[in-house]
């Protein structure tokens, strides 16, 4: 049986779940609301602030659905009282970023600066500080998409391996290549 399937997922204080017909899950919180279609064979028991998710037989299809949906339904719980955050940090000679709203502007050495809008479930705050890389902090409550917009972000000008620039998420670790060296 599916590990991540079995456990149980325990919900905090002020969050409640609705399991409605057509196994729509709907999870409200402290930040907001989010709703999952989840598979009609998965079996979904709310009792005394725990969800647990039962699968009818043992083929795969059904076992890899079992943990799937248990740990989507984990970050709904999870994003609806923590929320998710990511932040991207830009590595580059003139690299700057600056928002109006959900409109991020960045100049990422091409000839044009880059506009992107940024989906309304969504914060955006830029922070430039001086003698430190421009940073851009992404956060909402759907996991998925925090992760896609970040992802599509760095889309713009991934992270190069010989002088490291472009931009990455903060903490990440590039692997570095040697240049050439001076023939002999």
């Amino acid at each position: 049986m599916s590990r991540i399937g079995k456990a149980p997922i325990n919900l905090p204080q002020g969050v409640t779940v609705e399991v409605s017909k057509g196994n729509l899950v709907t999870v409200k919180g402290p930040k907001g609301t989010l709703t999952q279609q989840v598979d009609p064979d998965i079996s979904i028991k709310v009792d005394d602030g725990v969800i647990t998710l039962e699968r009818p037989t043992d083929s795969i299809r059904h076992r890899s659905f079992h943990g799937l949906y248990r740990s989507l339904l984990n970050n709904m719980v999870e994003g609806v009282t923590k929320g998710f955050e990511k932040e991207l940090e830009l590595v580059g000679v003139g690299f700057r970023a600056s928002n109006t709203g959900n409109l991020l502007e960045m100049q990422l050495g091409f000839s044009h600066p880059i506009y992107f809008y940024i989906p309304d479930d969504l914060q955006l705050e830029t922070v430039t500080e001086k003698g430190k890389n421009p940073l851009i902090k992404i956060s909402g409550i759907d996991k998925q998409l925090v992760g896609q917009v970040a992802a599509k972000i760095k889309s713009f000008r991934k992270p190069e391996p010989y002088k490291g620039k472009g931009v990455r998420y903060k903490g990440e670790e590039i692997r570095r290549k040697v240049g050439k060296t001076a023939g002999a």
